[in-house]
């Protein structure tokens, strides 16, 4: 009896879009003689193991094994951690964080809401008995304390084991300290809500008050005997947490650091090395103005170092803010034209580059990530490159085209690498420049090599991505237009990955376009915002121009144009079928924003202001008027729209009032609810059987053989 072999879509599914069993999440030892990182066993195997990697012997040892530890049992995760996933968008499992001590010798993770730490030179792993369940717990840079949350407060116990204690206890069951709020985790990159000193004698911690936040509900209406789940959910125009921090010593004793709240709401970035005093950045709720502040710790008390503002919005990058060895400010900013790095008050790159994050802070370099800047002497589509700069200029690390990223210390540089030609990612040690070792990747071959052509269309020069089909050999094809299109969303990557899912469209007889148009990071300050207030017109503007432009040079056909797309991109599908639907055919409208005032606010009052005092901005760039109408244009085109029940960020209720609009309106459409499915779809089947039914319905309302 022979096996069917998997569909790609079961096995995009399974394979987590075949990121199972890459390595991920390195961290190197200060003296470079360790790697750890984690990984999970097969390419198939969501629990992941931490594992330690010899630069010297080249050997790598697992260190911590989540089935030997919890014994056989299955693991269990709290809501809390349920909802730290989904801000992360977390689909593996076993050890999916964890952090060191300053050595790298002591690992501290949570399990099944249990605490546990690994001894990383021995290769043992144990479990400390706390009071859970447990949330990000982080060793004392000595290694001799570990600090955790559980129940919302701050507790503290020792390496071994020995005086467990609370440092901050909740004052109501509003109020959470040191863990990151919703908009922080999901909008901010702010994950953490603790920081220690480098002495390991006190530590910073925000207090999370979210009772001024409106209350949503989440149910599942597939289960009406379950109670709908609560979520403080903070809309554009609403009320925020509020936002505090503290110093606290080991004996509990509390000081707050104070700063002008009620002008920086925002708690943004909290830095605290060796290097100098804590550090922290603040933004202004529109986010035209920030502070960075320096932390007198012993009083709470603050310093401005540096003060950034605007016209349009400030964004945050990562590894930014943060101290040099020599106590000068590192940072990214925005000047003259060209997104740039700044180290003290001197900027140390030009419009040659558009820094992305800062990798690494040296005495003699930094170490960033960026793409190649409006004066870059060539154009390259999709790549991101490492790297290393100082008062003398640039070099490159990382040399094949593609995207790349690094961590370094003690003279070791991880050089993880994705590139156009090979599936996954590969990674590669250095030591001071040169090859020492490489990490293996556990995950599976997808079985499909994309066919893409990466370019440039038309005069704003939109980058783009065309694949065709398989053995396609001539006559014009009908197209899909697959784009995220949003801010932080780039999709057009000099990678292999990422063309999987477009690929395998295109092989049922597409020419599949992605298209980063204005409002995408990558190329300039302006290019990112020049979609502000008016965010729909520009991103929908630019999908059309780039087809337009692509249909010169590429067998498509223009009179059978589709377009599908999630979150963002749902709502740009959204865009596209309703307002032009002399262009667009046919949409599936994954998971969309309908109206702005439903999203939250740090997210969407970056791009359109406040909704209570420019209402109109809002209601051009939604789906639906004021009065929960559709507006499109004729003639009606058929459209898909799909949502998970249980989306706490983009709720269900974005595609049940548009859906409403639709039937109010007379225009028919589909809508497939997916019950118990989140902003993400993680459940195997669902995965597979969604692609296998937009291609259904795209050949329905495109009239395809």
């Amino acid at each position: 009896m022979t096996t069917e072999p998997l569909s790609f879509p079961r096995r995009q599914a399974r394979t987590l879009r075949f990121t199972l069993g890459a390595p991920r999440a390195f961290t190197v030892a200060p003296d470079g003689s360790r790697v750890v990182f984690l990984r999970s066993p097969s390419g198939t195997d969501r629990a992941n193991q931490l594992w330690v990697l010899d630069v010297e012997e080249g050997e790598e040892r697992v260190a911590a094994d989540p089935p030997a530890l919890l014994g056989g049992t299955t693991e269990r995760l709290s809501a809390a951690e349920r909802a730290r996933r989904e801000r992360s968008r977390e689909g593996g499992a076993g050890i999916v964080g964890y952090a060191t001590d300053t050595a790298v010798e002591l690992a501290s993770f949570a399990l099944s809401g249990r605490l546990f730490t690994a001894e990383l030179r021995a290769g043992t792993a144990r479990e400390l008995r706390v009071p859970g369940p447990v949330l990000d717990p982080r060793p004392s840079p000595d290694g001799r304390l570990v600090a955790y949350v559980a129940g919302g407060a701050l507790r503290v116990v020792g390496a071994e084991g020995e005086d467990d204690r609370s440092l901050a206890e909740p004052e109501s069951d509003t109020v959470t300290y040191g863990l990151a709020e919703f908009i922080a985790a999901e909008e901010m990159g702010r994950s953490r809500g603790f920081w220690w000193s480098p002495d390991s004698d006190r530590l910073l911690v925000a207090r999370a008050d979210d009772a001024p936040v409106r209350r949503w509900w989440i149910s599942d209406p597939a289960h009406p005997e379950r109670e709908p789940q609560q979520v403080a959910y903070p809309a554009a125009g609403t009320d925020n947490a509020d936002v505090r921090l503290f110093v606290f010593g080991l004996d509990g004793a509390r000081t707050e650091v104070v700063w002008d709240r009620a002008r920086y709401p925002y708690l943004a970035r909290v830095h605290w090395s060796a290097a100098g005093a804590p550090l922290v950045l603040v933004q202004a709720r529109d986010q035209t103005s920030q502070l960075y502040l320096a932390v007198d710790p012993d009083t709470g008390a603050t310093r401005m170092v540096h003060a950034d503002e605007d016209p349009q919005w400030l964004d945050l990058f990562p590894g930014v803010p943060s101290w040099s060895p020599s106590g000068q400010l590192v940072r990214i900013a925005d000047e003259g034209g060209a997104r740039v790095l700044a180290v003290g008050e001197r900027p140390l790159t030009g419009p040659q580059l558009h820094v992305r994050a800062v990798l690494d802070v040296a005495d003699e370099d930094v170490l960033v990530s960026a793409s190649a800047g409006e004066a870059a002497a060539a154009p390259e589509t999709g790549e991101v490159h490492v790297y290393r700069v100082n008062d003398l200029g640039m070099e490159r690390i990382s040399q094949e085209p593609g995207v790349h990223s690094a961590v370094r210390a003690g003279g070791v540089t991880v050089l993880v690498s994705a590139v156009p030609d090979q599936p996954g990612t590969q990674v590669q040690v250095l030591r001071d420049g040169k090859p020492a070792a490489t990490v293996a990747s556990y995950a599976q071959h997808p079985g499909l090599s994309p066919r893409v052509t990466l370019t440039e269309a038309g005069e704003r020069r939109i980058p783009c991505a065309v694949l065709l089909p398989t053995g396609y050999t001539d006559g014009l094809l009908p197209v899909l237009m697959d784009p995220y299109g949003g801010p932080h969303g780039q999709r057009v990557l000099a990678a292999h990955n990422p063309y999987l899912a477009p690929q395998w469209f295109a092989d049922q007889g597409f020419a599949v376009v992605v298209a980063d148009g204005r409002g995408m990071p990558g190329r300039s300050p302006a290019w990112e915002k020049a979609i502000k207030d008016d965010m729909a017109a520009v991103v929908l503007d630019d999908q059309i121009h780039a087809l337009h432009a692509l249909a010169e040079r590429f067998p498509l056909d223009l009179g059978r144009v589709a377009i599908r797309g999630w979150s963002f991109g749902g709502y740009l599908a959204g865009l596209a079928v309703l307002r032009r639907p002399d262009v667009f055919h046919a949409g599936v409208v994954g998971a969309p924003v309908t109206d702005q005032r439903l999203y939250d606010t740090h997210y969407t009052e970056r791009y359109l202001g406040d909704p209570n005092r420019q209402p109109e901005v809002y209601a051009a760039n939604s789906l639906l008027d004021d009065n929960g109408l559709v507006k499109a244009a004729e003639p009606a085109r058929p459209m898909m729209i799909v949502h998970g029940l249980a989306d706490d960020n983009v709720v269900v209720a974005h595609s049940l009032r548009l859906s409403s609009a639709l039937l109010a309106a007379g225009r028919p459409h589909e809508v497939l609810p997916l019950s118990g499915v989140t902003h993400m779809t993680p459940q195997e089947q669902v995965a597979e059987n969604l692609l296998l039914l937009q291609v259904d319905f795209l050949k329905r309302a495109l009239k395809l053989p």
